[in-house]
């Protein structure tokens, strides 16, 4: 069997080290050799690329010869049975499931509510206020999911979904994620133990919101409650109840944290960028309608600049069925390969002088799904993928149109932030702050 070129004698304690700076460790060890291999606990040598050839090596793959690699952090978040923990026919017919809820006239009806929450977060913003954008941008996201996935108007509901939320993913902070041993309570104390007791407040609500909606019916009603439950399976099932609060979790995690902080990248690069800020404000002043937001080449290049720089899941893992070579290195069933997202996305021989925010790169020729990964590719792609981007455009619109924000001096003088792993997403190393003008 072929040796991965770039594994190296002290693969683990540069592992460790680059926690600190993950995208910048994969950059640099793709550059030296790829593919190369890192020893992950639980999962051992993991065999990553970060060029288009391995990507489409692993993404071209047939579904039945990848699944998800296990144990994965996230299971106390979202459940054994969650969407993305799932393999094989389980993971198609889940898949086929979801997705309508994400596409489409469906989608579009959402436009709305995300507007709203975005206007609602701004209306307590004031002359002079400085703003951190990922709290205000976690708040936008949270309430969206609140509203359209899991169907609550209610401004009393929102706030105890809201308060139960914000602490459960603070609870699960990165030692339970990724040190198993530490998930126990001493006399239901601990982080653990607190995690714990606020999952279950949470999957209290969802199973009262859920109980509520098979009582009342679902018609009239476009949230993605009503419509998973108003689905069936090709044989006619349905999803039970815990099938039901464990794919509204994953839509969560997958939805809230990472979105957010897509939403503070953007509007952080669009305001240190006086030439991006001016023809996104011309553009945007073009539109008479938000349906138009999602369709607009320059916001849609911004986008998607902002998502080749900071994507927020830096690498994309599976676990082999069958052999599978990448680039020349064989691996064996049970092995783990991987996409190095940041070096797949900082690849100079794809994006020349990838380290400029330049949105004119996406105008001038479309990317490719082997050399362009922020939401994952091939069969597992994230089935929210086309929400979040028209979540992001609708988001940034409504801010850019609302508020006259402006990066203030001192902040501008500092270094652009790094994206470093902070729980279930890579987050900037420091507050994005903006000032209202």
């Amino acid at each position: 069997m072929a040796r991965a070129v770039g594994s190296e004698r002290f693969a683990m304690l540069r592992a460790v080290a680059s926690t600190f700076d993950s995208d910048g460790y994969l950059r640099r060890r793709a550059r030296a050799a790829d593919p190369f291999t890192v020893p992950i606990p639980r999962l051992g040598d993991v065999l990553f690329t970060g060029s288009a050839d391995g990507v489409r090596d692993i993404l071209t793959a047939p579904a039945t010869e990848l699944s998800a690699p296990t144990p994965n952090p996230i299971e106390p978040l979202v459940g054994s049975g969650s969407l993305i923990l799932l393999s094989g026919d389980r993971h198609r017919r889940e898949r086929q499931l979801l997705m309508p809820s994400f596409h489409g006239e469906r989608m579009r009806n959402y436009a709305g509510v995300m507007a709203k929450a975005a206007r609602d977060e701004m209306n307590g913003w004031k002359p002079g206020d400085r703003i951190s954008m990922r709290e205000a941008a976690q708040e936008i996201t949270l309430q969206i999911i609140i509203r359209t996935v899991f169907g609550v108007d209610d401004a009393d509901r929102r706030a105890e979904y809201t308060r139960v939320i914000t602490g459960m993913m603070s609870a699960y902070i990165a030692p339970l994620m990724f040190m198993p041993e530490l998930r126990r309570s001493v006399g239901g104390l601990g982080p653990w133990a607190r995690f714990v007791r606020l999952r279950t407040e949470f999957d209290d609500l969802l199973t009262e919101q859920i109980a509520q909606r098979r009582a009342t019916g679902v018609d009239g009603y476009d949230d993605v409650l009503s419509l998973l439950l108003s689905a069936t399976y090709e044989d006619g099932t349905s999803l039970s109840d815990d099938d039901l609060r464990q794919e509204l979790r994953t839509l969560l995690v997958a939805g809230h944290e990472t979105t957010a902080t897509s939403l503070a990248w953007a509007l952080y690069h669009i305001h240190r960028e006086p030439q991006v800020r001016e023809r996104l404000l011309v553009e945007l002043g073009e539109v008479t309608e938000l349906e138009q937001l999602s369709k607009l080449p320059y916001l849609s290049a911004v986008l998607q600049e902002t998502l080749r720089m900071h994507p927020t899941v830096s690498v994309v893992l599976r676990r082999l069925n069958a052999p599978l070579t990448i680039r020349g290195v064989e691996r064996k069933p049970g092995d783990v390969v991987g996409i190095a997202v940041p070096a797949l996305h900082f690849n100079e021989d794809r994006w020349p002088d990838p380290d400029r925010f330049d949105p004119e790169r996406f105008l001038e020729r479309k990317a490719t799904p082997f050399d362009y990964t922020p939401f994952g590719g091939g069969h597992r792609r994230c089935v929210g993928a086309s929400f979040a981007n028209y979540e992001l455009a609708i988001v940034v619109a409504t801010i850019m149109g609302g508020a006259d924000l402006v990066m203030p001096d001192d902040e501008r003088r500092k270094r652009t932030p790094r994206s470093v792993p902070r729980g279930i997403a890579a987050l900037p190393d420091r507050e994005i702050v903006l000032q209202v003008r």
